[in-house]
């Protein structure tokens, strides 16, 4: 059979379309389009790789779902039972990765704003790690846990100083002071660990090691002042597993293990926030062509308020009443919001006759479509799981009325 996509669940037998191993065509005779598939068992597949790569060449690695990347709750009650963390940035996410299984301790938050409400939560309810973008929180999570009697662990988001960041502590000799400062007085927080976020789909090995050589400089520097750093957090940034081959993750995760060893660099863990590798290619979305133009242009029935740019996705598109079709003829993809702006894509290779009505897969679209999307006054599209050879509706407008976070 022929995979598509490089997804090995997405396969094509004699001009069918598998998906896992239900029949493309068995769910668009029950279905409108657009509907949207999550695929169980590539996001196993994809978390036991991570684990895999990372155990095999850490001594001490620890691994946390990104969930800003998907948090529907069957998504997020899979990555909990497959010996994965959370990492996740509001109060909404918390609650929702409580509910869905995840103990305290195995969930950081941080993020840009850090709301009291979020803080005393997460203090009260013992999670791992708070991390902080600016070192004023520190006083707020120190005051907090004072009051419930907690030493609560922190991490600091180092800016990355990749172009136009903002994100994050630039730790420059003022800011170290400062940091002192605070710290001295803060008896509840104990600063245990670093991070660095460098980017969103990063494939080539120069740019984590980019990251880790900014990590290495504040971690050495911050040595030489007194501060006893513990962990390093290298973030994510990974792109969609079918992207990335295990033996690219390997090579990323040996360069960073090899680059460690050189700088004499001694920690005790080494934390990882994956998200877009872990379910972006477990998403799909079934869509279908309501118009075409003669000079090679097509408008489906979704666009880029549930497939948003935002997302950065590595979209590819079949079509799949045609799969077997060459797709060698370049064609340009639009969507169904009223602006010129909403393409999915220009000068696309797709197949060479283009009708109304033909169904089109679109694949990669499992991290941050659903985050992103902005809510356009259209129908939201009944979302399924599938494994093996069973599915079932694990969102259904009609029922749940919207998938947000509550």
């Amino acid at each position: 059979m022929k995979k598509i996509s490089g997804n090995p669940y997405l396969s094509v037998n004699n001009n069918e379309i598998l998906i896992d191993q239900i029949k493309l065509n068995d769910l668009l005779k029950k279905y409108q389009t657009p509907f949207m598939i999550f695929i169980e068992n590539r996001l196993k597949d994809n978390i036991k790789t991570f684990n895999h790569v990372f155990n095999d060449h850490f001594e001490n690695f620890k691994g946390y779902y990104s969930v800003k990347a998907n948090f529907l709750s069957d998504i997020c009650k899979l990555v909990n039972s497959e010996n994965f963390g959370a990492e996740i940035i509001s109060l909404p996410e918390l609650k929702l990765c409580l509910n869905c299984g995840f103990k305290p301790e195995d969930i950081i938050i941080g993020g840009p704003y850090l709301s009291e409400n979020l803080i005393r939560e997460s203090i009260s309810k013992k999670v791992s790690e708070i991390i902080v973008y600016d070192l004023d929180d520190i006083e707020k999570i120190d005051f907090i846990a004072k009051e419930y009697g907690i030493l609560q662990d922190i991490c600091i988001r180092i800016n990355s100083m990749k172009y136009m960041s903002k994100l994050g502590v630039n730790l420059s000799h003022d800011n170290i002071k400062k940091l002192s400062h605070i710290l001295n007085k803060s008896k509840n927080v104990n600063f245990s660990t670093i991070t660095s976020h460098y980017g969103s789909q990063l494939n080539n090995v120069n740019q984590y090691l980019t990251n880790l050589d900014n990590l290495i400089e504040v971690f050495k520097l911050l040595k030489q002042k007194g501060f006893n750093i513990k962990n390093l957090n290298l973030g994510g940034g990974f792109p969609e597993a079918s992207i990335m081959p295990k033996k690219q993750l390997e090579l990323i995760a040996l360069e960073i293990k090899n680059y460690l060893f050189s700088n004499h660099i001694d920690y005790d863990k080494i934390i990882f926030e994956p998200g877009r590798y872990l379910v972006g290619d477990t998403g799909v979305f079934i869509s279908e062509i309501i118009k075409t133009n003669d000079d090679r242009w097509i408008f489906l029935n979704i666009g880029n308020h549930i497939c948003p740019k935002f997302a950065r996705c590595s979209l590819r598109f079949y079509n799949a009443t045609q799969i077997d079709s060459p797709h060698k003829y370049k064609t340009s993809i639009a969507g169904i919001i009223p602006t010129d702006q909403d393409v999915l894509a220009k000068n696309y290779f797709f197949s060479k006759d283009l009708s109304k009505g033909d169904h089109i897969l679109i694949t990669n679209v499992g991290a941050y479509c659903l985050t992103f999307s902005n809510r356009f006054p259209y129908s939201l599209p009944i979302i399924l799981s599938i494994k093996n050879n069973e599915f079932k509706e694990i969102f259904n407008p009609n029922v749940q009325n919207d998938f947000s976070l509550s």
